[in-house]
């Protein structure tokens, strides 16, 4: 039995909406002093402050008379929001992500609910200190018998509610198989180049309203900082946003579901998007593709239906490789995307041969459990031995 969120948009009354706003607020607010605390103790003293720390000051800050609004709202988004930091800081000092930011109020925010602070009656959602349940719009079927271990409000950039219930789904299980495998080649111009020969084409979403976003963006640029007009015209920029990221976050979970239902073994490379976008050429078109979250919804969706997801190592040659005769060329520019073996004349298809490569590096890591990258460089050492003249 799996943990799934399901998320919908609900429409707060103008009681709820107030309550709602002053506890993100609120959130926000401690969120940023244990941050600011945690950061002197550590600059200053060297002190790594914990989270039984910042509990403690978050007690005496509600006594505080220029802080005794905290106790306004409900006191688990605030304990919360302390543990979401202590685990942004176990993931710093582990190496696994950058030290944490300050949360700013033009970025909308969110607030977590554990069982305590929310009541869940006949198919309605009470959180603390709401006499009246949320407007919530079901677009989307529970399991049955469920309960709700988890509840986030979250308010975007573009002013619209969501809630997000998080709950145990019997309801999913592992996919019959289909005897079938894909190799998979992330591309611009064409989303995805499959090993079978099927191309994909990038809807290049933020192209589509790149004009209509510049205009927006010129517009709250000749506001006045601090005006109703700026954060009317903020609102319009962040709409812009929101548009492109519901197109490309629908398009994409459409294409891995598809995938995922249709293949019992994918492979794919394992690219350092993070080092490719520093390109600046080709950092926009990379990041309006969503590589990463591409990625990342595969990796979910097969751990969820009993799928093999295989990543080859980033340093195979899978694109100078020819996948006829498995020669190597020594060069090939990205506005080369039809080449000729030297040694076997096969003529390639750059994309095709590279998700073909991908697709037989993956199944050889399959078959044995290794990377495929040992060998090479090896192959490749011993190569150069032979070649290295005698002294």
């Amino acid at each position: 039995m799996r943990e799934i969120a399901y998320k919908f948009r609900f429409y707060p009354t103008t009681k709820q909406e107030n309550l709602l706003r002053r506890t993100i607020g609120c959130v926000r607010l401690v969120y940023n002093k244990a941050l600011a605390v945690r950061t002197e103790g550590w600059y200053q003293r060297q002190e790594r402050i914990g989270y039984n720390q910042t509990s403690s000051l978050l007690t005496e800050w509600k006594k505080q008379e220029d802080l005794d609004f905290l106790s306004d709202v409900s006191c688990v988004p605030l304990q919360q929001c302390l543990r979401h930091l202590q685990t942004a800081f176990t993931n710093f000092w582990s190496e696994r992500a950058k030290y944490p930011n300050f949360k700013k109020k033009r970025n909308g925010g969110s607030a977590e609910f554990t069982k305590s602070a929310f009541k869940w009656r006949d198919g309605r959602l009470f959180l603390a200190k709401c006499k009246e349940p949320l407007n919530i719009v079901w677009s989307r079927f529970f399991p049955q018998d469920f309960q709700p271990s988890i509840v986030t409000i979250k308010l975007d950039p573009s002013g619209r509610w969501f809630v997000s219930i998080l709950v145990k789904d019997p309801t999913i299980k592992s996919i019959p198989k289909t005897g079938k495998k894909i190799g998979i080649n992330l591309g611009i111009t064409n989303l995805i180049t499959t090993s079978e020969g099927d191309k994909v084409a990038n809807p290049k979403h933020l192209k589509s309203l790149y004009k209509k976003l510049i205009r927006k963006q010129k517009a709250l640029s000749r506001k006045i900082k601090g005006s109703n007009n700026r954060y009317k015209a903020c609102l319009e920029v962040a709409k812009v946003h929101a548009q492109i990221q519901d197109a490309r976050t629908d398009f994409l979970h459409k294409l891995t579901t598809k995938l995922i239902r249709e293949n019992d073994l994918i492979a794919i490379e394992d690219l350092a998007i993070r080092n490719i976008v520093k390109n600046r050429k080709l950092a926009r078109s990379i990041g309006d593709a969503s590589w990463r979250e591409f990625n990342r919804q595969l990796e979910y969706k097969c751990q969820w239906y009993g799928k093999e997801l295989i990543k080859v190592d980033r340093h195979f040659p899978s694109s100078k490789r020819c996948g006829n005769c498995g020669h190597i060329v020594d060069k090939l520019p990205l506005n080369i995307r039809e080449w000729k073996c030297p040694k076997c004349g096969t003529y390639h298809d750059r994309d095709i041969n590279t998700s073909q490569n991908i697709l037989a590096a993956g199944l050889a890591v399959s078959v044995c459990g290794a990377s495929v990258r040992p060998e090479e460089s090896k192959s490749r050492k011993a190569t150069a031995l032979k070649q290295k003249p005698k002294s």
